[in-house]
């Protein structure tokens, strides 16, 4: 079934998923094949748009954005294929300048009317979503280089939840324990819906994460 999906994002999540299934049943050579087939399939699809100055897999960024170079950063590391890991590196570094203002908070793309090439881009609105999938992806491109740069901007990423933003709000309430939905151009929505709730909890459970493994690589007192 997943070797047939068209989407790309169904591509991505499958490859994060079959990531995380290998690392106990690594012999599983349906997987692999899977995993083989469609990495190939998007790294056609970033051969095939991408440009000098649109480092990007299709004619528009959208939703979920970050998933897409994520999934090459994982698997190129996995599967020990420098071109692969490269490539979703590019693709993670020219999101992340797309996605930050001239302010220096991260605005993740917005779905009413997303950044189509050529066209200028949505501001608005802005969904938890992205700002999760990105501190995922930079992440995950930390443990692939050991580069700090990319722990700077998971956080700049995870302070958009906390009010570091165009409207300076923040969207996790903590008297509630959930997440607004939506950023709108002049308020935050009134609804904390699952999806929104699950954005911020992973995203603070994958920070304190990568907080604990950096903190385990500091010398101890007076050494």
């Amino acid at each position: 079934m997943a070797a047939e999906f068209t989407s790309l994002r169904a591509w991505a999540f499958t490859l994060i998923g079959i990531d995380e299934y290998l690392r106990r049943l690594s012999g599983d050579r349906r997987a692999n094949q899977i995993r083989e087939s469609l990495t190939t399939k998007l790294m056609q699809r970033f051969a095939d748009a991408a440009t000098a100055d649109w480092h990007w897999f299709e004619e528009v960024v959208s939703y979920a954005n970050a998933k897409l170079p994520h999934a090459l950063i994982l698997s190129g590391r996995c599967m020990n294929v420098a071109p692969m890991l490269e490539t979703g590196l590019k693709a993670l570094r020219w999101l992340v300048k797309v996605q930050t203002s001239d302010a220096g908070a991260f605005r993740p793309i917005g779905s009413n009317g997303f950044y189509r090439r050529g066209q200028e881009r949505a501001q608005f609105d802005q969904q938890p979503i992205e700002a999760q999938a990105t501190i995922s992806a930079c992440i995950e491109a930390y443990h692939a280089t050991g580069d700090l740069w990319w722990v700077a901007e998971a956080r700049r990423a995870f302070e958009w939840f906390l009010g570091r933003n165009d409207l300076g709000l923040a969207l996790y309430d903590p008297g509630a324990c959930g997440c607004r939905d939506v950023l709108h151009v002049d308020r935050l929505s009134q609804n904390q819906g699952a999806e929104s709730t699950l954005a911020f909890l992973r995203a603070l459970a994958e920070k304190r994460a990568l907080q604990n493994a950096l903190t385990s690589f500091k010398e101890p007192a007076g050494e």
